[in-house]
Parts: structure tokens; C-alpha cells; sequence
């Protein structure tokens, strides 16, 4: 079996879809056959993406404007994808928020909103797509952790790596209670390309980061990671994968 043929008409929900690694995300799924169901709050990002996408002929492409923070929202956007498409393949838990500041800093709304979209947000689409999962007896989740989650970034990332880490616990505790016919991948990218690196307000902070992804690599090496992860046979769970640039040494 070609295994991208493993992907072809599969159903997939994107969260944070409007740029970044689940714009490319969205688009390269789509190349390959998938029905993506995309959810973020720029509407007008989504509108643009899903329209291109079903200019091209190969997966269709849905939207709904979607505040991960709500859990009503990610619901819609979870039922949206079997109202369109009549089932739900695969619940990509990509919408993240990186706000480095040092914790003298005392940045607390900073760090509930981390908590609200990094961790909340995931659970909020585990919430909506499990049931799912649990009635067709298949379904994968796919949570975008960070190396952030796999060792503490600080000064400046400790409470983002407090969330990056949860995402890989859940995820983690996910895969040992629900696993059997579901699967569960945890992806932790190093410095990818995105507007993550725009989430800092303290401005020492922002321009280290700014200049520290100088190395960033594009967001296509994620899109390509968690198409690998979706096309392998219903028997293989690949459930951690953390991926770097070369040059990077955290």
C-alpha cells in the first residue's frame, strides 16, 4: 500500500489553521486528498485558505471561525467536520500562544492565556472529538507540544514550558486510556517559521526570540511530520515525535 494513499479523503479538524504550522497544515493534507475543517478567530485568514484550497481539486476545505478558549467553539468546529463530511478522521490540536517574559515579570494574564489556549484549548478538543473517536471505534489525535515540552525554557519559557509539558502528558495519559483503535501522536517542533515567536509583550524577551529564530526551519517540515504520522496503517501509533533544526541546540 502507498501509504499517502492513507490520507486521501480522510477527515482532519485543524485548530489555529489561519497561519503558521496549521496553515501549512491544512494546505498540504489538502494536496494529498484529506477534507480539512479549519478553525481559528481570523475569519478572514480562513476564508482566503479555504477558498484556495478548493480552487485546487484535491481535498475539499471547510471553516469556522473558532476561539479555542471557548469550548463551545471547538465543539462547532468538531461537529461541522460530520455535519460536512459525515465523520472525523484525525483532531489536530495546533492553536498555541508563546508569551516569554521572566517570571520576575509577574506576567499573569500572559500566563492564563497560555493555560487558556495551550492546555484548555487541547482538552477542549479532546472534549468534543473523543465521543466521536469512541462511536467509530477510530480516530487520531494529533497535540503540537514543543522541545519547550521536552525540557524548561528559561529564563523567559517557564510557565510556556509548563504547558508544552501538559500537552505531553495528556497526550500521553490520552494514548494509554483510549488506545486500541485510537491513536495518539504528540509532536514537539524546535523553531519552526511562524507567528508564534510574536507572542512576547516584554520586549527584552521578544527581540531574543526574534533573533533566535534566525534558524527557524519552515513550517512545511511540521505539515510533512504529521502527514507522516497520519498515513501509517491503523496498527501503527506514532506517538511522540520531536523535530529541530539541524543548527539548533536547545
Amino acid at each position: 500500500m502507498d501509504l499517502t494513499d492513507n490520507i486521501t479523503g480522510k477527515v482532519v479538524v485543524i485548530t489555529g489553521a489561519s497561519s503558521g504550522l496549521g496553515e501549512t497544515t491544512a494546505r498540504y493534507l489538502a494536496s494529498k486528498g484529506a477534507n480539512v475543517v479549519l478553525g481559528a478567530r481570523r475569519e478572514d485568514r480562513l476564508q482566503a485558505i479555504t477558498k484556495e484550497i478548493n480552487t485546487k481539486g484535491n481535498g475539499k476545505a471547510v471553516y469556522v471561525k473558532t476561539d479555542v478558549t471557548k469550548k463551545d467553539d471547538v465543539q462547532n468546529l468538531v461537529d461541522t467536520a460530520i455535519n460536512e463530511f459525515g465523520k472525523l478522521d484525525v483532531m489536530v490540536n495546533n492553536a498555541g500562544l508563546m508569551s516569554i517574559a521572566p517570571m520576575t515579570e509577574v506576567k499573569v494574564d500572559e500566563w492564563d492565556r497560555m493555560i487558556d489556549i495551550n492546555v484548555k484549548g487541547v482538552l477542549y478538543g479532546v472534549a468534543s472529538a473523543l465521543p466521536i473517536f469512541q462511536k467509530q471505534d477510530s480516530g487520531h489525535f494529533i497535540n503540537i507540544s514543543s522541545v519547550a515540552g521536552v525540557k524548561v525554557f528559561s529564563p523567559g519559557g517557564t510557565v510556556y514550558s509548563g504547558t508544552k509539558f501538559a500537552v505531553r502528558a495528556i497526550s500521553e495519559g490520552l494514548r494509554h486510556e483510549v488506545g486500541g483503535n485510537i491513536r495518539t501522536t504528540s509532536i514537539e517542533p524546535g523553531l519552526i517559521d511562524s507567528e508564534l515567536k510574536h507572542g512576547s509583550s516584554h520586549k527584552e524577551s521578544s527581540d531574543f526570540v526574534k533573533d533566535f529564530y534566525e534558524i527557524a526551519i519552515p513550517s512545511s517540515s511540521i505539515a510533512r511530520t504529521i502527514a507522516f504520522a497520519i498515513e501509517q496503517p491503523a496498527d501503527v501509533d506514532v506517538n511522540e515525535i520531536v523535530i529541530r533544526p539541524t543548527v539548533q541546540d536547545f
